[in-house]
């Protein structure tokens, strides 16, 4: 399978079979440590897991008094088997419950995990795991990213609060970035180098031999998601370099100079800016205001596609024929720049 090929196939899986990248134990741990205060008396719910086998299982029910939880429950899409890759060989699935330890040796004993066959197959979207989730007061788990849109909405339609992973990418989404405008939702800690290990049996792993591990899988670019409190989301981005136009080039279809790294923002400029999508890793509400994503001509947000295919061919040396809507671009020298993806934003506190 080309690189292309598996590129594709990560972010447009049209099955929940090759959706199937189970987290590291390791990975959980890390990030979840940074919330440990929001699960205390609270009912959690992982509906994207194969409940005997997964990891965050594994975390919440081996933590549970740690963590004071109140109830976890985890439910799992078409499969009835000790696998941990769904067979969905059958039409119907189970959900489990764990009420936390009752014999005093603080591990979560099968006896002590209350076992119930679902009428249904466990997709997050059907009745009976709509159900369970209205019961929950926090959503922990790795959804499946072709899903991964429609699966934040119904978290917000429920007014749920989460911590899940996703693929960077999903910023862009229109209905994702609207989330993070309106301070619905924002980036946790992250996967070290913004990479992970995925357990994952249906792909070739390309990763350089440095980063490979047996049978997982290296994928760049994916991140968790929260709508809790962090203390990250509160860190002021210090900010060193001062602005000057000959290496601020600002952008011919909108009023905004362009700055292809978060670390070179300018501390004194008072205008909007277009930054990489990847400045939201380090985003304060306090500090910055998010202005839009890929800006046209109008001045009106546009949403999904900062670029196309025949930028992305041609990168700095767009034919020159101007840039679609949606797109922030520069000429200079007679050639049309396209950056990568943009967000536009403005200092709240120069």
């Amino acid at each position: 399978m080309a690189k292309r090929d598996l590129n594709k196939n990560l972010h447009k899986a049209k099955t929940n079979k090759k959706d199937e990248f189970y987290t590291q134990l390791s990975d959980i741990e890390n990030e979840l440590k940074h919330y440990k205060k929001h699960f205390r008396g609270k009912v959690v719910y992982c509906n994207c897991d194969d409940p005997r086998v997964s990891n965050f299982f594994h975390y919440f029910s081996y933590n549970f008094e740690k963590l004071g939880l109140k109830k976890l429950i985890t439910t799992c899409y078409k499969n009835q088997e000790v696998d941990l890759f769904s067979q969905n060989n059958t039409e119907k699935a189970i959900y489990l419950e764990y009420n936390g330890d009752k014999n005093g040796n603080n591990v979560p004993d099968l006896k002590e995990i209350g076992i119930h066959h679902l009428k249904g197959d466990g997709d997050f979207r059907s009745e009976e795991s709509i159900e369970l989730l209205k019961e929950a007061d926090i959503v922990v788990t790795n959804p499946p990213f072709s899903l991964f849109r429609e699966y934040v909405a119904q978290l917000i339609e429920y007014d749920k609060k989460f911590v899940i992973v996703g693929h960077q990418n999903a910023i862009t989404y229109k209905e994702i970035f609207k989330l993070i405008k309106e301070n619905k939702l924002w980036l946790g800690y992250g996967f070290k180098g913004g990479a992970a290990h995925f357990i994952n049996k249906h792909y070739e792993d390309y990763a350089t031999a440095g980063d490979h591990l047996d049978g997982m899988i290296r994928v760049s670019g994916v991140h968790w998601f929260t709508s809790l409190d962090i203390l990250k989301r509160h860190d002021k981005l210090i900010l060193y370099k001062k602005y000057n136009k000959e290496e601020y080039l600002t952008y011919d279809n909108y009023e905004a100079i362009n700055v292809d790294k978060t670390k070179d923002i300018p501390f004194d400029y008072d205008g909007d800016m277009g930054v990489p999508i990847t400045f939201l890793n380090k985003f304060n509400p306090e500090q910055f205001e998010l202005i839009g994503l890929g800006i046209s001509n109008s001045g009106k947000e546009f949403g999904v596609r900062p670029y196309r295919k025949e930028h992305k061919k041609y990168r700095k040396e767009v034919q020159k024929r101007g840039a679609v809507d949606g797109d922030l671009y520069m000429i200079k020298d007679g050639e049309v720049t396209v950056p990568y993806a943009r967000i536009v934003i403005r200092n709240k506190k120069l």
